[in-house]
């Protein structure tokens, strides 16, 4: 035996070259992408990934998910599977005037006082601004520091799973940087999106073979991050930026600022353009100055989200139904274009209202082409005193609904007759009546127009969620005479559906299955299905966990209704006004004679009377008998609801194991404790 020679391993040397390769392109990827700040050519780049790229060919079996050489994309799927997200991805409250940001400014401190029980007057409160991409927002799910999972934010709550295509992405780091805070699993949310130079390219490529281009970046970037075939979106400019840590195992940081900087230390993009200050004229002064700087930044955003900084505190103000009480989009003054009214119509919506519309000669505003653009209203009209003819400027309010701005006056130009509202709706020419600024048609539901609006809404994905009844849908079922109201949506038959264009026996059968399905409905989706006016699917939401019940709401008058947490003086009487019609009654009554069960959401049996409506729930500590979203849930379910801080309006907190500060504060307050058992008794009771 020869010692002190080794034999060469050519899988050992190989493996060692392979690992240098992937952290040494790792790193330039995040130099470039991240911190925009390279250190070598792009030939020298790609010299280093041929390289990685020919040693994982020679060694298939070194192939591992997170190599820099696994972007370029894989087979294509047969479809998009859902996924659900480890924590609701909320929209946000969009504001463009500044006075509403000071408004912001002080019901965040109001209730925050309210919640610390103490005046916070003129103490400094920290926000944070950043930009707000106009993109696709993605969750993004790291296991041990290797990206695992993304999918998009689909309705918030389940969204599609593109791991695939965003494995593609280059600023997309699939494996983190070990620093020791990194937690061993990690859920970030971020917007993916295209910068503009590498947009304007793309569609030139696209025009230049004969294609249609895109409208905007953030189509493009939508359409790429959603292909069947990643090997497509491998080829768009695709890039992503984070923003919010969504969960994480172990300790969280304590303010936003830091949640940031803690992203960037793990090597996740984030939003370089961004600023931390001690009050709201610091965010407004921020706003204006990424305003005057909008159009020379690489990329397209429509506005700064504004954030309180501290994460406790976020945690006391809690949430809306799809939007943090504590955050909101800061929009930019719309892009305006000058263009010409070629017509101006009256639409009919399901409420009734009548809306005048300008049809426009089509006009590029900010990468989207505008045909139409609404006036809201006769005042409005008048106002702007717009007429058939004019020429206007318009804009994008909030980049996204089209509106005119101004008229510009032409000189020497023979005017139309000012435009003015229809004594008679266009759709059933019912009279047409005013309140206060708005025009309604008093048809009700001899209105098709409203009749149709009614039914999209009835059938809509928040409400009863009723598969394949869209706009064409309900237009057909209307005309036909087949359906005049609500009601009669449940006396279809399958033969009935027959005899319209479109539907064949399966289809026909699949639309009475999916009415079949939606009779067993939750008395919220219900309350939001019949399209009360001011009643949304929060509203909603409250007075199911209030009432309890749809005859509870139904026997309410205006006093009861005001009762109501978060319910004033013109949502109390809209709703006493829709259950006192005896129209809506009827339908009402027929469609329980259908078949359709309003239950509670968790099983609670609506006919119950709930003790516990209105009572604030507040845990502390580890329960062992149920899991924490469970209590939640059945609390919620018993019409009360749960806050995270104890304050004087508390009326129980549920004290478990290890409880920690909340109970003192119980304590020094004198709110009432409960243990776990006798807090599940409560809730049998209740």
């Amino acid at each position: 035996m020869t010692h002190g020679i080794h034999s060469y391993d050519p899988l050992h040397s190989a493996k060692q070259r392979i690992d240098a390769l992937r952290t040494e392109i790792r790193r330039h990827d995040y130099l470039y992408y991240v911190k925009n700040r390279p250190e070598i050519s792009d030939d020298a780049y790609d010299r280093l990934f041929q390289e990685l790229s020919q040693l994982e060919t020679t060694y298939p079996d070194l192939v591992t998910p997170d190599s820099p050489t696994q972007r370029v994309g894989a087979g294509p799927q047969t479809d998009l599977k859902k996924v659900q997200h480890e924590r609701p991805m909320l929209s946000l409250d969009s504001i463009m005037k500044t006075d509403d940001v000071r408004a912001f400014d002080t019901r965040v401190r109001r209730e925050l006082g309210r919640e610390l029980d103490r005046d916070l007057g003129q103490e400094a409160i920290y926000y944070t601004a950043e930009p707000k991409f106009d993109g696709l927002s993605v969750e993004l799910v790291y296991e041990g520091g290797r990206f695992t999972r993304g999918a998009t934010r689909g309705d918030g709550i389940t969204g599609e799973d593109v791991t695939i295509n965003l494995r593609t992405l280059r600023s997309l780091p699939l494996q983190l940087q070990a620093e020791p805070d990194l937690p061993a699993h990690l859920v970030v949310r971020g917007e993916v999106y295209m910068r503009l130079d590498e947009f304007q390219a793309l569609n030139r490529r696209i025009a230049e073979r004969g294609d249609e281009p895109f409208a905007n970046p953030r189509n493009a970037a939508s359409g790429a991050l959603r292909q069947l075939d990643s090997k497509m979106t491998a080829e768009r400019p695709l890039v992503v930026t984070c923003y919010e840590i969504m969960a994480q195992s172990g300790h969280l940081v304590s303010t936003h600022w830091e949640e940031l900087d803690r992203l960037a230390a793990w090597g996740l993009p984030v939003p370089s353009l961004r600023r931390r200050g001690a009050s709201i004229e610091e965010v407004i002064a921020f706003h204006a100055e990424t305003a005057s700087a909008r159009d020379e930044l690489p990329f397209e955003i429509d506005g700064v989200v504004v954030k309180l900084d501290r994460r406790d505190w976020q945690a006391l103000l809690g949430e809306k139904s799809r939007s943090p009480r504590w955050a909101i989009a800061y929009k930019f003054a719309a892009r305006k274009e000058v263009t010409q009214v070629q017509d101006i119509v009256v639409s009919v919506g399901r409420t009734g209202t009548l809306t005048p519309m300008a049809l426009l000669k089509p006009v590029d505003v900010g990468g989207v082409t505008i045909s139409r653009a609404t006036l809201h209203n006769a005042d409005e009209v008048a106002r702007k005193d717009v007429r058939v003819g004019d020429t206007v400027k318009v804009e994008r309010a909030g980049d996204v609904i089209p509106a005119i701005a101004e008229r510009i006056p032409v000189p020497e130009q023979q005017r139309a007759d000012p435009f003015r509202m229809p004594e008679h709706c266009p759709v059933c020419g019912s009279a047409v009546a005013r309140e206060g600024a708005y025009s309604y048609c008093s048809g009700k539901a001899a209105c098709p127009a409203q009749v149709k609006g009614s039914l999209e809404h009835f059938a809509s994905k928040y409400a009863l969620n009723i598969a394949g009844l869209g706009r064409k849908t309900a237009a057909q079922l209307v005309e036909s005479g087949l359906v005049n109201n609500l009601a009669d949506l449940f006396a279809l038959t399958k033969d009935q559906l027959l005899t319209l264009e479109g539907f064949a026996d399966r289809s026909a059968s699949m639309f009475m299955e999916a009415l079949e399905r939606s009779k067993h409905v939750s008395l919220e989706r219900f309350l939001y299905g019949l399209g009360i006016r001011q009643v949304g699917e929060h509203t909603a939401k409250v007075l199911s966990r209030w009432f309890g019940s749809l005859d509870a709401i139904m026997a309410a008058d205006h006093a009861a209704f005001e009762r109501v947490h978060e319910i004033g003086p013109e949502i109390a009487s809209s709703l006493e006004s829709f259950f006192q019609e005896t129209h809506n009654r009827e339908i009402i009554d027929r469609l329980r004679r259908l078949g359709l069960s309003i239950v509670m959401e968790g099983g609670h049996d609506p006919g119950r009377p709930r003790a516990l409506a209105g009572k604030v729930f507040v845990f502390t500590g580890g329960l062992s008998q149920v899991s924490r979203d469970d209590a939640k849930r059945r609390v919620e379910a018993a019409g009360a609801r749960v806050t995270s801080s104890v304050s004087k309006r508390t009326d129980y907190v549920v004290v478990g194991i290890d409880p920690g500060s909340k109970l003192d504060d119980a304590k020094r307050l004198g709110v009432a404790t409960l243990t776990e058992s006798e807090f599940l008794v409560l809730l049998e009771r209740a």
